[in-house]
C-alpha cells in the first residue's frame, strides 16, 4: 500500500480543510487495489469537474457550494494553458482566470481539488489547451522534445505560482495532479512531465493519468494512478444517426475498466486493454452529460447518467469522477477558444463558440438538471456506506458482453464480502427498448430474494445482510443519526426482511415516520432532495419579442478537415433571421434565466451588439443568465440560422426538425435555479 496525505472524507464531507497550523492533524492515507484508506478507514469519494476559467469569478463560491450539496467531495479542474498564455510570455491570472482565488475559495468551502495541468487537456478547447504559438516552437508536441518541454516547464512554473502555499502539505486544497490527457505514447513522456513538476516544487499526495488508451510503454507502478471513464453518447462520432459507437458497453456490468468509445476522434478505433488490478478502480470521466458539436448533438437523459454511475459502482469502481459536473462559458480571448475543424490541434469537431453547458448536473449557469438529484442518491450512499462497500469484490453472474439492444438477459452484478453484499440491477440501455424481466429470482450470499418482475428502465441497488436487513427490494440512500433512509423503486413492491419478519408492500411515509423501527422509506423525489431545502415553486413570465429581419440566402454547408459539417461562421450569421427581445426594466441583473424555445439550426445571442452566447438546436431551451447582462443594457438580439432540408447533422428526436426558423416562446424563468 502507498501512503498519501488527503482530506478525511469519511464524515459528511462538509468539514473544513485542514489549516496550515502545525498542530493540525493531517490524516494519513493509504491506497491498495480497492480504495483510499484514510486513517485506517476506507472511503469512496465523488469527484466532479468544473472549469474555473469557464465560470465568472463572482459565481465561484455559490457554485462550489452547489457542487458540495450534490454530494461531490472532490473538485477536478483542467488548467487550460491557452486560457492563461494565449500570447507567448504574457500570462493572465486575473478575473475568472484567477486560479489562486478559486483554490482559496475551495479551501474555505472545504473542497479538495485535483488539478489537471496538461499540457494537453482537450476539454473541447482550442488545440486541447495548447496555445497556437507553441506549434511554431516544436513539431513534436506531447513528446520529450527539448523545445516542447521547455515551453511546458515555463507554464508549469507559472501554475506553481498559483498553487504555492495551497498544496495539501500547506493546509491547502490541492491534493492531486493529472498529467496530460488521453495519451497513447510512451510512459517516459508522462514521467518527464511529473519529474518537471516535482523539480519546480509540486509536492502532492498523489498523481494521476487517464487510463485510456493503452500506452506504448508503461509508467512505473505507483507513479500515477490510472483513472477511467465512460459516456452515454459522444459528439465526436462522425455518424449522424442514433446510437452510434460502442457506448452501449457502458450499460453492461463488466470487469474491463477501459472504454472503447472515449475520444475516438483523436484516438481512432480502440480495443479494450489490460485492467490494472493492482490499482484501485477510479474514474475521472464518467459522463455527467455531453457537449454538442455542430454535426452531432446528443440529447442526454438523466437515466443515462444514473445508469452509467450505478453500473460503475456495481463493476467495482470506488471513486466516481464526473466529466462534466458543472458546465460553463468560454472566456474572452484574442482568438476564439473553442475547438473547431479549422484549429491547429484538435481539429475534429466544431463546438459552440461560447457555450459549454455539457448538459451537466449543474449547467452553464449553475442551473440544476434532473440528474443532479438523481445521482445524488448514489453519492449519499457512497458517503455513508463506502467503508462497507469499498472492499467488496464484484461478481458478474450475467453476461458481460451483451450486444447493443440485446434484451435477452437481465443486466446485474453483486459486490460482496463474507455473507454481506449489495445487488446492482440495470434494466436500462440508452435509446433501446429494454423490456421488463419477469419471474426474476436472485440469490446472493446465500440469501434468496422473492420472485419479482424487474420493470423496464429499473436501476437499483438492493442490500443483503446490511445493518440487520437480511434483504430488501428497496435501495439504501443514507444512514444518519441512527436512521436508515431507503427509496422505493418504481414498479417493484417494497419488501424488507428484518428481525425475522418479512414486511411486504410497504409504502413511502417520508422522513417523519418510519416504516419499521429506524427505517424510513422515501419516494424518488424525496430521496433526491434528502437533507436539502424544499424546492421553490416554478415562476415563469412571458417575454415580448419581435422579428426585425428575415433570413437571407441559405449558406452552403461544407464539410471540414474532419469530414463533418462545418458550423456557420461569423459572416454566415450576418444572413441569419434577427429577433429583438424586450428585456423589461429591472430584469437585467435578476437571478433568473432567459429561456428561448426556437425552431431552426442554431442560434446566437447578442447584447448591445456583443456576441455572448450560442446554441446548436438539440431539443432543450437556449438559456442565458439574466444576472450576466450588463447594467443598463439597451438591446438583446437573437439571431437564428434556418434549418436546411437534409442538413448533414444529427439532431435527436426531441429537436424540432422542421426546415426554416421561428421563435416559439421566450420566457424569464427560475426553473433549475432552486
Amino acid at each position: 500500500m502507498r501512503k498519501l496525505a488527503i482530506l478525511c472524507l469519511s464524515t459528511l464531507f462538509a468539514l473544513s480543510l485542514l489549516s496550515a497550523s502545525a498542530q493540525q492533524h493531517v490524516p494519513t492515507v493509504e491506497w491498495d487495489r480497492h480504495s483510499l484508506i484514510i486513517d485506517g478507514k476506507r472511503v469512496m469519494p465523488v469527484m466532479g469537474e468544473i472549469h474555473y476559467s469557464r465560470v465568472p469569478a463572482e459565481e465561484w463560491r455559490d457554485e462550489v457550494r452547489k457542487i458540495k450539496d450534490g454530494g461531490v467531495t472532490i473538485i477536478a479542474s483542467y488548467i487550460f494553458w491557452n486560457h492563461h498564455e494565449e500570447q507567448e510570455g504574457i500570462y493572465r491570472w486575473d478575473g475568472q482566470r484567477n486560479l489562486r482565488e478559486f483554490l482559496t475559495i475551495c479551501k474555505e468551502e472545504g473542497m479538495p481539488v485535483v488539478i489537471r495541468i496538461g499540457p494537453f487537456c482537450h476539454g473541447e478547447v482550442r488545440n486541447g489547451g495548447i496555445p497556437d504559438w507553441v506549434f511554431s516552437k516544436s513539431r513534436r508536441l506531447r513528446t520529450e522534445d527539448t523545445a516542447f518541454m521547455a515551453c511546458v516547464e515555463r507554464f508549469y512554473r507559472q501554475v506553481f505560482t498559483q498553487v504555492a502555499g495551497l498544496q495539501w502539505k500547506d493546509g491547502g486544497p490541492v491534493i492531486a495532479c493529472q498529467f496530460d490527457n488521453e495519451y497513447s505514447g510512451h510512459g517516459s513522456y508522462l514521467q518527464a512531465l511529473k519529474d518537471t513538476a516535482l523539480a519546480i516544487g509540486f509536492d502532492l499526495p498523489f498523481y494521476t493519468r487517464t487510463g485510456w488508451p493503452a500506452l506504448r510503454s508503461p509508467v512505473a507502478f505507483g507513479e500515477m494512478i490510472p483513472l477511467y471513464g465512460d459516456y452515454a453518447d459522444g459528439f465526436w462520432d462522425k455518424g449522424i444517426e442514433d446510437a452510434v459507437g460502442n457506448y452501449y458497453k457502458a450499460f453492461n456490468f463488466k470487469q474491463f475498466r477501459s472504454s472503447t468509445a472515449i475520444g475516438t476522434d483523436l484516438l481512432g478505433e480502440q480495443k479494450e486493454t489490460k485492467t490494472y488490478d493492482d490499482y484501485p478502480y477510479f474514474t475521472c470521466e464518467l459522463g455527467g452529460g455531453m457537449a454538442t458539436a455542430y454535426h452531432r448533438r446528443p440529447y442526454i437523459y438523466p437515466e443515462d447518467i444514473y445508469s452509467l454511475a450505478l453500473v460503475k459502482l456495481g463493476s467495482g469502481s470506488n471513486l466516481l469522477g464526473y466529466y462534466m459536473y458543472h458546465g460553463g462559458t468560454n472566456p474572452e480571448g484574442i482568438t476564439t477558444l473553442n475547438e473547431t475543424q479549422r484549429t491547429l490541434g484538435t481539429a475534429n469537431n466544431d463546438i459552440t463558440t461560447k457555450t459549454y453547458d455539457f448538459q451537466a448536473p449543474l449547467g452553464e449557469f449553475g442551473q440544476t438538471y434532473p440528474q443532479y438529484y438523481m445521482i445524488r442518491k448514489l453519492h449519499l450512499f457512497m458517503q455513508d456506506y463506502g467503508e462497507i462497500l469499498a472492499p467488496m469484490e464484484a461478481s458478474f453472474p450475467a453476461p458481460q458482453d451483451i450486444a447493443k439492444g440485446d434484451d435477452s438477459a437481465l443486466r446485474w452484478s453483486y459486490r460482496s464480502s463474507g455473507d454481506s453484499g449489495f445487488v446492482f440491477i440495470n434494466n436500462y440501455e440508452r435509446l433501446q427498448n429494454i423490456s421488463a424481466k419477469k419471474n426474476v429470482r436472485l440469490e446472493v450470499c446465500g440469501v434468496k430474494f422473492p420472485k419479482m418482475t424487474i420493470p423496464a428502465g429499473a436501476m437499483c441497488i438492493f442490500p443483503v445482510n446490511i445493518d440487520g436487513i437480511r434483504y430488501a427490494t428497496a435501495q439504501i440512500v443514507a444512514k444518519r443519526d441512527g436512521k436508515i433512509y431507503m427509496v422505493q423503486i418504481p414498479g417493484i413492491p417494497t419488501t424488507i426482511d428484518i428481525d425475522g419478519k418479512t414486511l411486504k408492500n410497504l409504502k413511502p411515509k417520508g422522513t417523519e415516520e418510519p416504516v419499521y423501527a429506524n427505517i424510513y422509506l422515501l419516494d424518488q423525489e424525496e430521496a433526491g432532495r434528502l437533507f436539502l431545502a424544499p424546492a421553490q415553486p416554478l415562476v415563469e413570465t412571458d417575454v415580448e419579442f419581435s422579428k426585425v429581419k428575415e433570413a437571407g440566402p441559405q449558406r452552403i454547408i461544407r464539410k471540414g478537415r474532419a469530414g463533418v459539417a462545418e458550423a456557420p461562421s461569423d459572416e454566415d450569421y450576418e444572413q441569419a433571421a434577427v429577433y429583438r427581445i424586450a428585456i423589461a426594466p429591472g430584469q437585467a441583473g435578476e437571478h433568473k434565466l432567459l429561456s428561448i424555445e426556437y425552431q431552426g439550426d442554431c442560434a446566437r445571442l447578442y447584447v448591445d451588439g456583443k456576441f455572448v452566447a450560442d446554441n446548436f438546436n438539440y431539443g432543450r431551451p437556449f438559456l442565458y443568465g439574466l444576472w450576466r447582462l450588463p447594467e443598463g443594457c439597451k438591446e438583446v438580439e437573437l439571431r437564428i440560422m434556418p434549418l436546411q432540408e437534409g442538413a448533414p447533422v444529427y439532431m435527436p428526436r426531441e429537436a424540432d426538425k422542421t426546415p426554416g426558423e421561428a421563435v416559439k416562446s421566450i420566457k424569464v424563468t427560475n426553473n433549475g435555479l432552486n
